[in-house]
């Protein structure tokens, strides 16, 4: 069972790495697919790794893939406090 935390303790991305990633996809969105964006990030990590952060990224909603497979940056927080500012979105 220890075993088993370790792998999955060792897929857990930093900070540093999502951001990084969310970066790479803001600045290439809709031109690259994951594998392009993975091998195009300013630093290396594993595939694994990426996947984890791109898989949080889609469930978080700051992201999609189009039909082309391409991965999308969605997310506007200009938008979001514009709304919450109007009380449209409650917490």
């Amino acid at each position: 069972m220890a075993r088993q935390a370790q792998i999955s303790l060792a897929r857990n991305p930093t900070l540093e790495s999502v951001l990084m990633v969310e970066g790479a996809i803001r600045e290439h969105g809709g031109e690259m697919g994951k594998y392009q964006v993975w091998k195009n990030l300013p630093r290396k990590m594993s595939y694994q790794t990426f996947q984890v952060i791109v898989d949080y990224l889609l469930h978080s909603g700051k992201i999609v893939v189009d039909r082309k497979g391409k991965l999308v940056w969605i997310w506007n927080p200009g938008l979001a406090a514009k709304l919450q500012k109007q009380m449209v979105v409650m917490r």
